[in-house]
C-alpha cells in the first residue's frame, strides 16, 4: 500500500511539474512546444524505468514434481489434471468443459482429491499440493 502511495505522489508531482513548465514556456514563449514533449517523454520514460525495476518479479520456481509422492497419495492421472486446473483458476464447469468430463464428474474428482490431500478448500488443495511437490 505504501508503494502505491509513493508511486502516485511521485506520477502527480511530476504531472504538475510539467504543467508549470509548459505554463511558462506558454505565457514566455521562450520553449518551444517540442522541446516540451521531449521532457514529458523522457521524465515518464525515467517513471517507467524505476516501476518496472520496483514491481515485483514472477518466480520460476525449479521444483520437480514428486510423481512418487502422487502415487503414495492415490491421485489418479484424471485428478491430478483435474488439480492442476484448479490451481490455474478453473471453475468446476470450465474443467469440464476442457477435460470433455460433465460438471458432476469434475465435482467427484475435486472431492476425492480433497480426500486424498486431507483438505476442505480448494486454496488449501493447491497450497498442500505445492508444499507436497506435486504442483
Amino acid at each position: 500500500m505504501k508503494k502505491t502511495i509513493i508511486t502516485f505522489s511521485m506520477i502527480s508531482i511530476s504531472l504538475l511539474g510539467l504543467f508549470q513548465i509548459s505554463k511558462y514556456s506558454i505565457t514566455k514563449g521562450s520553449i518551444n512546444i517540442e522541446s516540451i514533449i521531449a521532457i514529458i517523454a523522457v521524465i515518464f520514460l525515467f517513471i517507467g524505468m524505476w516501476l518496472n525495476k520496483k514491481s515485483p518479479k514472477e518466480k520460476k520456481s525449479d521444483t520437480i514434481i514428486n510423481t512418487e509422492r502422487i502415487s503414495s497419495l492415490g491421485i489418479s492421472e484424471r485428478e491430478y489434471k483435474i488439480l492442476q486446473k484448479i490451481s490455474e483458476g478453473y471453475s468446476n464447469k470450465e474443467i469440464g468443459d476442457q477435460l470433455y468430463v460433465s460438471e458432476s464428474t469434475v465435482k467427484t474428482h475435486v472431492s476425492n482429491l480433497f480426500q486424498k490431500l486431507d483438505v476442505k478448500r480448494r486454496t488449501q488443495a493447491v497450497q498442500k499440493s505445492k508444499d507436497l511437490n506435486i504442483l
